[in-house]
């Protein structure tokens, strides 16, 4: 999952430390996995359920960048619950926007 500066900033008020939960790849921050799972999911679900980063919020909508759009993730199996709005999609794209923004300047 992508992060913005302001979901580090968000998870890193609450005491974690960013090597623990976020990897750098290129120029772009991720989440990081633990044992193929993401750091902040427990046994009772998120941790950090009302921190989690935008793509979390948004999710199971997930941008198709071979297509250009967003799309329903295929992998979740909860995807047919989730009836995303017109809203949900702009939310996406701008998210989309400012990640593309804050790797460019760095």
């Amino acid at each position: 999952m992508p992060l913005t500066r302001e979901d580090i900033k968000r998870i890193s008020s609450l005491g974690y430390k960013i090597k623990n939960f976020a990897v750098k790849i290129g120029k772009e921050w991720k989440l990081r996995n633990k044992l193929g799972r993401c750091y902040f999911l427990g046994e009772n679900g998120c941790k950090i359920y009302d921190f989690r980063p935008e793509g979390c919020r948004l999710y199971p909508l997930i941008y198709d960048e071979e297509h250009d759009k967003p799309i329903l993730d295929e992998l979740c199996p909860y995807r047919e619950e989730f009836e995303p709005k017109k809203s949900d999609f702009e939310r996406l794209l701008r998210l989309i926007d400012k990640l593309r923004k804050e790797t460019e300047t760095e």
